[in-house]
């Protein structure tokens, strides 16, 4: 797939602005770059060192296009390993398509989405895992997301599987050899060292699959479904979560027909809140079907919240303890927040009653006045809470990617086959089978092993000029 043509690509958001950044990436890239750049003391790129700035012009024939900061980055000492330059130039997006326009008749064709970065893991930049968190460090929006692609950019991940993967093929060598011998009936790999491994290496795998329950949901934001009766403040508490009025708030029941979205950052998490229609028996079709799509995001979600008024709860509490019991038992593995909203009209009394005949239901309890925005942050503590971030204050390594767990996931299976192999006295030409089997995915994940249509699919996802 490698290619030593010349790529150009916008490098910086598309549309107007202070500067913008255009890249050039490939063997000519500095020769291309020299042709169009007129240096103001006279300079010639060619003749430069790496990792130096020249200030000039942009010329098109006679005619000055822009006056630009021009960096030069000499391979292999680059991001692509090749030859680089980036021209910063004034925001105007008719200035960054003369620019480019210009390069491409000099001998430059525009990048593909992720090609730079491509090129970085071709020319051994950048492993695989490496490459793709620089996907997850652009879309990274909280400090979460941000830490855990940070760690994976500068390796953290893929030098504990590669570390794991050497280990193995050491024991992998050693088997091999003894299939050379086997009339001679000798054993180079130490049985007792390499259970040992086999037993440290499904630890760690299984550490890495389990922190993929936690990296993905940080990753892409934690739902969390607002639920209960039609005008218990549901969408009033959206609003005050946010702290902007995101849903339309009325006396009347019903309101919300449709589920409403939106994100909020706790504490370095991402949480995606669902305002969802009111549950209630009702005859309206475009309610019911809301009230459907309720229970479905229910499903969808990883913490509920369930919502009652403090005033309807007080006299009608026997009746909604036997509802959160029924939410509860559908979903018995979903935390769940009990929220009596309203807090303003209880008694010190009242709050002290609900509270024991709650009590016995395991769950968490919290009193706030969404209107009058008292005990929200206790709701937001409560809900990061949920969050095991403690791998993240650890610095340890935490899985977002689904391509890499379910790489992790056949790995695992197949160092429990070479496990069993050896607990049961297989032959070594079976056990080299399986063991050939656990490097191919830890390969995976890096990029040892690959193909076209794999590296295809990563790097579509990549912004162009990345």
């Amino acid at each position: 797939m490698l290619n030593n043509d010349a790529i150009v690509a916008l490098a910086t958001p598309s549309g107007a602005g202070a500067i913008a950044i255009i890249r050039i990436s490939g063997q000519e890239a500095i020769t291309i770059g020299n042709s169009v750049f007129k240096s103001i003391k006279n300079k010639n790129l060619l003749n430069q060192k790496t990792h130096t700035l020249h200030l000039g012009h942009i010329v098109d024939d006679t005619k000055t296009l822009d006056e630009v900061l021009v960096s030069i980055f000499k391979g292999p000492n680059s991001y692509t390993g090749e030859n680089t330059i980036e021209i910063s130039c004034h925001g105007s997006t008719y200035i960054q398509q003369q620019i480019i326009q210009l390069l491409l008749r000099k001998g430059c064709r525009m990048a593909d989405a992720g090609e730079f970065t491509l090129r970085a893991f071709l020319n051994g930049k950048l492993d695989l895992s490496q490459a793709e968190a620089v996907a997850d460090l652009i879309s990274s929006d909280n400090e979460a997301s941000h830490q855990i692609a940070m760690q994976q950019m500068r390796g953290g991940f893929s030098n504990e599987i590669a570390k794991l993967r050497e280990e193995l093929l050491n024991f992998a060598s050693l088997i091999e050899l003894e299939l050379d011998f086997a009339e001679e009936d000798v054993e180079f790999a130490d049985r007792t060292q390499f259970h040992e491994l086999l037993n440290r290496i499904e630890f760690v795998l299984k550490r890495l699959i389990d922190s993929f329950a936690v990296g993905n949901v940080i990753k892409n934001g934690i739902p969390v479904a607002i639920v209960g009766e039609p005008n218990v403040g549901k969408s009033t508490l959206l609003n005050a979560l946010l702290n902007e009025e995101r849903a339309i708030v009325s006396e009347i029941a019903g309101t919300t027909r449709d589920t409403i979205e939106d994100e909020l950052v706790i504490g370095g998490i991402g949480f995606r809140f669902i305002d969802t229609a009111g549950i209630r028996e009702t005859v309206d079709i475009v309610e019911s079907i809301g009230i459907k799509k309720t229970f479905e995001k229910i499903e969808q979600a990883q913490v509920v919240l369930y919502l009652f008024d403090s005033l309807k709860f007080k006299v009608q509490s026997s009746e909604y303890i036997i509802e959160i019991e029924k939410i509860k038992n559908q979903f018995p593995l979903k935390p769940m927040v009990v929220v009596i909203n309203k807090l303003d009209l209880l008694s010190e009394l009242e709050i002290n009653t609900i509270q024991k005949e709650l009590e016995s239901l395991n769950i968490q309890l919290i009193f706030l006045s969404a209107k009058q925005n008292i005990g929200v942050d206790e709701l937001k503590n409560q809900l990061l809470s949920f969050v095991n971030t403690g791998a993240l204050r650890n610095n340890e390594t935490i899985v977002t990617n689904t391509r890499h767990y379910d790489s992790l996931l056949k790995a695992l299976d197949e160092i429990t086959k070479v496990k069993y192999g050896l607990e049961t006295n297989l032959s070594s030409d079976l056990m080299a089978i399986d063991i050939k089997e656990a490097l191919y995915h830890f390969g995976m994940i890096t990029g040892q092993v690959t193909n076209d249509e794999l590296l295809g699919n990563i790097f579509a996802n990549f912004c162009i000029g990345k």
